[in-house]
């Protein structure tokens, strides 16, 4: 059974149809990345199964339970969280305050503080701007501390959408060198990015959308040798 099953979702905006039949398949332990070009639906399927909005048919299921009309609280409560294209911190906030709001859910004070250890240690940085205002941070650091947010949810199934977005090569490389590093400590993702090149690179299965449909899927080794792959999105 899939840790999280998308199965034939319709989403909205008003009388704007944005997703249509989306049935995508994400496996424990794996990552999987959704890539397309803006507009094509990614962040609306990852709005829609964070519970920011509903679909207007099919059905979302989540560790063997269905989700399709869960409040976001409890979705998160369950073990999905997003860090969300854009970052969205506090910015008035310091960095070490932002990662306490990444657990609000929780209580367990003895396992948010080794969740914190565990974020230092995947982001130094952050360690060392623990007390800076997060407002203040380099586009890269924000990044950072956007995943690190989320990370103190504790999730089963972490969602980055645009993790690389605006960022210099040299961190675009770090970023995804993490992202690999948490798939690798045991937390399940699933990735929207338009460097696709990057996203197949570290996926292991990805979904490819257009207009809000789902155009072609197979492992991250298929896509990158798709000639249709190559061509939209690859530049070749």
């Amino acid at each position: 059974m899939a840790l999280l099953e998308l199965n034939g979702v319709d989403a909205f905006y008003g009388r704007i149809q944005a997703l249509r039949k989306v049935s995508i398949k994400v496996e424990k332990g794996e990552v999987v990345a959704l890539i397309g070009s803006n507009g094509a639906g990614k962040t609306t399927t990852l709005r829609t199964i964070s519970g920011l909005m509903h679909p207007g048919n099919g059905t979302i299921s989540f560790d063997g339970r269905e989700i399709t009309h869960t409040r976001p609280s409890k979705i998160v409560e369950l073990g999905i969280c997003q860090s969300p294209e854009g970052r969205r911190l506090f910015p008035r906030m310091t960095v070490g305050d932002n990662l306490v709001m990444g657990a609000y859910t929780r209580n367990d004070k003895g396992g948010i503080a080794s969740d914190m250890d565990r974020v230092f240690a995947l982001f130094p940085r952050l360690q060392e701007r623990r007390t800076q205002i997060a407002g203040t941070l380099s586009g890269g650091e924000q990044q950072m501390l956007a995943m690190g947010r989320a990370l103190m949810a504790k999730p089963k199934l972490m969602m980055l959408d645009e993790p690389s977005l605006g960022l210099a090569p040299i961190l675009i490389e770090t970023i995804f060198s993490i992202v690999r590093e948490i798939n690798a400590q045991g937390t399940t993702v699933l990735l929207v990015e338009q460097n696709a090149h990057k996203a197949l690179e570290v996926a292991n299965s990805a979904y490819v959308l257009e207009t809000g449909v789902v155009v072609q899927s197979g492992t991250g080794r298929e896509l990158l040798a798709s000639e249709e792959v190559q061509k939209a999105y690859l530049g070749m």
